[in-house]
């Protein structure tokens, strides 16, 4: 699973959850930091990730275009990178299964 966290989101995710996610990456490593969300998007779809956020304005994107990219959407407020780190952990199963198919182009997860 190929997932690409948002600006809102820890880069230290990256690290902490290479053990499920070895191939999950940040929007800064790739010089997307001050990028806008059609250029993420657009990104994302190209290289096939998966974009993790907490940003509504992607779920809008989504509904426009639909996938790809399909996006994980953390609908939690803030919270701690541990509490993220958790929940995509709690999720894993969920997230595989969401990524593998092809008719779905959001998950939402609380």
């Amino acid at each position: 699973m190929k997932l690409l966290f948002d600006e809102h989101l820890s880069r230290k995710l990256v690290t902490r959850l290479a053990d499920i996610y070895p191939s999950a990456s940040h929007i800064v490593f790739h010089g997307l930091e001050h990028a806008d969300d059609t250029a993420i998007w657009s990104f994302a779809a190209a290289q096939e990730y998966t974009i993790v956020t907490k940003d509504a304005d992607f779920n809008d994107i989504a509904a426009l275009r639909g996938a790809p990219p399909r996006i994980l959407w953390l609908h939690i407020g803030n919270c701690t990178t541990a509490t993220v780190e958790k929940i995509l952990r709690d999720n894993v199963a969920a997230i595989a299964q969401f990524t593998n198919d092809p008719q779905n182009s959001v998950l939402k997860l609380i």
